[in-house]
């Protein structure tokens, strides 16, 4: 309930009004059933951005610290990410990938609607890293079909580090249902959940129009902490 009167309500249409957002093909998104939203990575405020435009609920997951805050400014932000339906998980254990997965299946076996950011960390510099496995996994577990989601300018509205958005229409794009219920069988299979990955990932470099870069984002990072 919180859900709706805070997307409905108190905060969507200050956001609309703001930030007029410009959505193609939303039509692409079914009505019913489990579907998984896979995303690219841009700025904070893609979970933000994403659930408003939808017409159906939909559920990320995020690190537990962003609920365990003290003061005023925790309990705004826990208050928040319960709001947009974000679902809270520790990062911090060597499990943290499967259990957001398994969190994820959750909302699939229900017929709702998971987001996920396939690169698994924002990009670095604006351009489109390499997809992790984990949302090959899901489409072949839940059986839901994948919908394509490019983030186009969000990093211009909210650039990484900066707390205060820009003022600035944001733009979506996105694309038709893929199906991989063809490989049903291959559950399991790491060349298979390779290829529905970089299909994916094909997808979103498609309808974003970024620069692809076959290595992991997180790596990037990492390299550049050294």
């Amino acid at each position: 309930m919180f859900y709706w009167l805070l997307k409905l309500v108190i905060l969507g249409p200050v956001l609309r009004l703001l930030f007029r957002p410009k959505v193609e093909g939303l039509g692409n998104v079914p009505r019913s059933g489990p579907v998984i939203l896979a995303c690219n990575h841009l700025s904070f405020s893609d979970s933000i951005f994403t659930p408003l435009v939808m017409k159906r609920k939909v559920t990320f997951v995020a690190k537990a610290e962003y609920f365990t805050g003290k003061g005023i400014k925790g309990w705004l932000s826990r208050m928040f990410f319960v709001g947009a339906g974000t679902i809270p998980v520790d990062r911090s254990g060597g499990e943290a990938a499967q259990a957001a997965l398994d969190t994820l299946l959750r909302v699939l076996r229900e017929g709702n609607v998971a987001g996920i950011y396939p690169e698994g960390t924002r990009s670095p510099d604006g351009r489109l890293y390499r997809g992790k496995t984990g949302v090959a996994r899901l489409a072949l577990e839940s059986g839901a079909k994948v919908v394509p989601v490019a983030l186009l300018n969000t990093d211009e509205i909210q650039p990484t580090g900066t707390l205060i958005p820009a003022i600035k229409r944001v733009r979506m794009r996105v694309g038709k249902p893929l199906d991989f219920s063809r490989y049903a069988e291959s559950r399991g299979d790491r060349f298979v959940e390779r290829a529905i990955t970089d299909e994916i990932m094909f997808e979103l470099m498609a309808l974003s129009g970024r620069e692809y870069v076959d290595v992991y984002a997180s790596k990037l990072k990492d390299a550049q902490l050294v």
